[in-house]
């Protein structure tokens, strides 16, 4: 399993960064999996003379854990960690070696604080961008906690395994041999998951702010970083960093960065971010938003947040088809991410719901894995660019139904198949399939605005002004939630830098 010379002089880099020396414990057989492993280990131990090989036995073949020299290890690699996890394992070699992991050290405090054991086996596919924040967290967490072990196990390498426990989506997370959690988790959800949440009394001391932002996505972040940088004090209420983009894997529309990937990106703006005295409150979702003599919002867990402005960036979410069978397969066949769940119906039959871009780009994406892909869209024809439906109807085991309107999603344990009935004839068909990728757009996060004084239009939309303030002085809101034309990165991040202005603005007439 060579590695290329550019992967290569990367790593090299990063093995002169080792505080101590580890070795890789391994678990291998003579088959043609073990020896690509054993080549891929072999191949790094002789880059540096701080780390050995070690053959052990372990419950699993190919598999090894990173251990310090004479101690033993939580963190456990089943498969081969390339692709999106390749950085994972870089991480790992480092955090165990003694390398501090760029965690906030309250979080790093509820970890040691966790008292009982935690065995954690994580499934993933090395085509999934959602993955690698899943097991680094759960890495992270046993290089911090000896009573927490991990195990990455690669899907590819053990495909008996993943059929026989019903893993149908990825990255799905097992606690002591039980399901725990599926989909994308930062570290900070997974400790809440395990040790409950932050507690009320731990916001009473954070003051009033003068521009406190609701959402962590482009528009949050560019919202945040234009007011600190104005001198003002500067909050963030983020409920997942990152929001829609972590799913957007291609970005080719991003002026001046000819490519880059959501989670790349976000990384990128989240670093930005820090380097400014903004009070990111992660893993916090507000509740609902008040105007007194100051703006209040009210978070889940009960605190109360003050602040003189306040810039609503709470972005969008996929919009569900609304059948039966959706929330009752998700997870079990019914999916948003081709690139992360695709590999997991390789050789089978699916179902794209949808025929925009997304649509279109998930069935092509899909063509390549899936036995046959079969696209729904319920008006007469699609409304992707022409230059895709091109490219879906060149393919033989892509099918492209139009006027089809999903009636249900069928299964027992997982999607068996999908009803769909013809608006132009009312004939119901059946396709028999093994899994369907949701793709018809999104719907803005503002449902706990409903009951407040925040005008929303009838799409559930925040009305803004030019100046991107709402109906209520002083609340300002930015990027996909709003009433804004198009939805767009870039243009999120415009929305966030207007908002953000707006406020200041506001704030200096006052």
């Amino acid at each position: 399993m060579a590695l290329d010379k550019e992967t290569k002089d990367q790593l090299a880099q990063y093995l002169t960064l080792l505080e101590s020396d580890v070795v890789f414990q391994a678990s291998l057989t003579t088959d043609e999996n073990s020896n690509k492993v054993r080549e891929f280990l072999e191949e790094i131990v002789a880059m540096s003379p701080r780390i050995s090989l070690e053959e052990i036995s372990l419950s699993r073949s190919p598999s090894f854990k990173i251990a310090k020299k004479g101690e033993t290890s939580g963190v456990e690699f089943a498969g081969l960690p390339l692709g999106h996890e390749f950085t994972s394992f870089i991480l790992a070699l480092l955090q165990v070696s003694g390398r501090a992991p760029k965690v906030d050290e309250a979080v790093i405090n509820q970890i040691k604080a966790i008292d009982k054991p935690l065995a954690f086996e994580t499934y993933i596919s090395l085509t999934c961008h959602n993955c690698p924040d899943v097991v680094q967290a759960l890495n992270i967490m046993s290089v911090v906690n000896p009573l927490i072990s991990h195990v990455m196990i690669e899907g590819g390498m053990f495909q008996d395994e993943v059929e026989a426990k019903k893993i149908m989506a990825v990255p799905t997370v097992m606690l002591d041999g039980e399901e725990f959690a599926s989909g994308r988790l930062t570290i900070e959800q997974l400790v809440e998951m395990i040790a409950g949440p932050a507690s009320a009394d731990e916001f009473n001391d954070k003051g009033v702010f003068d521009v406190l932002v609701v959402g962590g996505g482009p528009a949050g972040n560019s919202a945040a970083i234009y007011a600190a940088r104005k001198g003002i004090k500067t909050g963030m209420v983020v409920d997942t960093y990152g929001g829609q983009v972590m799913d957007t894997v291609g970005i080719e529309n991003m002026i001046g960065t000819p490519y880059t990937e959501g989670p790349k990106l976000m990384a990128q703006i989240e670093n930005h971010a820090k380097e400014y005295p903004i009070d990111i409150m992660k893993n916090q979702r507000a509740k609902s938003i008040r105007k007194n003599d100051l703006i209040e919002v009210e978070l889940e867990n009960g605190a109360i947040l003050k602040t003189k402005t306040a810039v609503l960036a709470v972005g969008a979410n996929w919009r569900n088809v609304n059948v039966p069978g959706e929330e009752e397969f998700r997870t079990k066949g019914v999916t948003n991410c081709p690139h992360c769940d695709g590999p997991l119906f390789k050789g089978k039959d699916v179902a794209v719901i949808g025929g925009g871009n997304s649509g279109i780009e998930a069935a092509l994406d899909l063509a390549g894995l899936a036995k046959h892909v079969y696209v729904l869209e319920f008006l007469p024809e699609l409304k992707a660019d022409q230059v895709l439906q091109d490219r879906a109807n060149a393919l033989s085991n892509v099918t492209i139904i139009t006027n089809a309107a999903t009636k249900e999603i069928t299964g027992t344990d997982e999607v068996n198949g999908i009803t769909y009935t013809n608006r132009e004839t009312n004939e119901e068909h059946h396709i028999a399939l093994s899994g369907v990728f949701v793709q018809i757009g999104l719907v803005p996060n503002t449902g706990w605005l409903k009951d407040t004084a925040v005008e929303l239009n009838p799409r559930g939309e925040i009305a803004v002004d030019g100046h991107k303030m709402t109906n209520v002085e002083g609340i300002f809101a930015a990027g996909d939630c709003t009433d804004s034309a198009y939805k767009q990165i870039i243009i999120s991040m415009g929305d966030g830098a207007s908002a953000s202005l707006g406020a200041f603005d506001y704030l200096i007439r006052q």
